[in-house]
């Protein structure tokens, strides 16, 4: 058995509109059937009977309902090759009915775990349910108002997609710039990889330098200390030479001068 959906805006039940087994001409018209028409013994259970209404009156229930139906499309969905309709009830509402809405609607969101603040789903979904059922209310009292509600529901949603679309491409942006900092991190990472490398590199090479720099400053003092040594043994062997040729040119003339 089909059951009205668990929604906060109110449903009539399911008719049955068509099966396979029917057959349907070219010129053949959709068929037409109201809420409270009489359904298959495998449907769900009908409402009780009502009072037969006055002509002006089912006239009036009817253009209440065809304005339901063009705010608030009716439910179609195919179970077990039938095609059924639910659409919205086009009953009056009364205070009653508005103070079990708000109860209904707040036992709704306990239950569900929706979110008080913040992006739900949850909860926009049943809120959005919710005034959908007010516009169904004000709707069959005054038809003038309950469009005017649509409108702004229409907007509203309009507003919400507008940003939702901004938000989504907003995330795209930023996605696209994380990677490409991602991106670049990786490049200066590699940079910094190349530049320490090269660094290491020219540290070796200054190392190395250095330490031939030190050899040479070591044979340049070492060749500079025997070059001294060399002349200082040069000078010594000099003055010897020296002292021995005037000892000799001295002992010379003191024989010439004897003889």
């Amino acid at each position: 058995m089909i059951t009205p959906s668990d929604s906060l805006l109110k449903y009539d039940y399911p008719v049955l509109v068509r099966t396979n087994s029917e057959r349907k001409s070219p010129k053949s018209r959709p068929l037409k059937v109201s809420p409270q028409q009489m359904v298959e013994t495998d449907g769900p259970v009908p409402p009780p009977p009502k009072p037969k209404k006055s002509p002006s009156e089912d006239a009036s229930q009817q253009q209440t309902q065809e304005i339901l139906n063009a705010i608030l499309p009716p439910k179609e969905w195919v179970e077990d090759n039938q095609l059924w309709v639910q659409p919205v009830s086009s009953a009056p509402s009364t205070r009653l009915d508005v103070i079990h809405l708000r109860e209904q609607l707040d036992k709704t969101l306990q239950e569900r775990q929706a979110r008080e603040t913040g992006i739900c789903p949850v909860r926009r979904e049943l809120y959005s349910q919710c005034f959908d059922e007010l516009i169904r209310q004000d709707s069959i009292n005054c038809a003038e108002r309950g469009l005017l509600q649509l409108k702004v529901r229409d907007e509203l949603r309009m507003t919400i997609a507008a940003y939702q679309a901004l938000y989504e491409s907003s995330m795209a942006f930023g996605m696209r710039k994380a990677l490409q900092g991602e991106q670049g991190k990786s490049d200066m990472e590699n940079k910094i990889s190349e530049l320490e490398s090269e660094k290491r590199h020219l540290e070796r090479l200054l190392n190395e330098q250095k330490a031939k720099c030190e050899e040479i400053e070591r044979q340049k003092v070492e060749q500079v200390e025997i070059a001294e040594k060399q002349h200082g043994e040069e000078v010594q062997f000099l003055k010897r030479s020296n002292q021995q040729l005037k000892e000799q040119l001295k002992l010379i003339i003191t024989l010439k001068n004897k003889a």
